[in-house]
């Protein structure tokens, strides 16, 4: 049998995100607060890293985490990509009532690809 088609996403996250996905056992993404209504996971690691690293690092304890997770194709064909910005900016808009059907069709668990501390944002600002 084969197995399902999956996609492979990524998503930029703060620490304090990151401990509630480890507290669902690296299964699930938690609830948006009352003022983000769209959860966005991106396409490309390289545009995670970039929110990570240069927008994450700016607030809270200054850490921002990149995680990498496949989703079933299947289910995310129901949804259209978003290009935000530049070409390569390319994002999900999944409305936040949406979640967790979008956490069901999580495929396997969630991993942390990359960390960034403040430090690493100042070197690739002035690098």
């Amino acid at each position: 049998m084969t197995p399902p088609a999956v996609a492979t996403l990524f998503r930029p996250v703060g620490s304090g995100e990151l401990q509630l996905i480890a507290e669902a056992g690296w299964r699930a993404f938690p609830p948006r607060l009352p003022d983000q209504p769209i959860f966005y996971p991106v396409t490309t690691f390289d545009y995670a890293v970039r929110i990570a690293r240069d927008w994450n690092t700016k607030v809270g304890d200054r850490l921002g985490h990149v995680t990498r997770f496949s989703v079933l194709k299947r289910y995310l064909g129901r949804f259209e990509t978003r290009i935000v910005g530049g070409a390569d900016h390319e994002e999900y808009w999944i409305p936040a009532e949406g979640l967790p059907e979008f956490n069901a069709n999580i495929v396997g668990l969630i991993e942390v690809v990359a960390s960034f501390t403040e430090a690493d944002r100042i070197a690739a600002e002035t690098g």
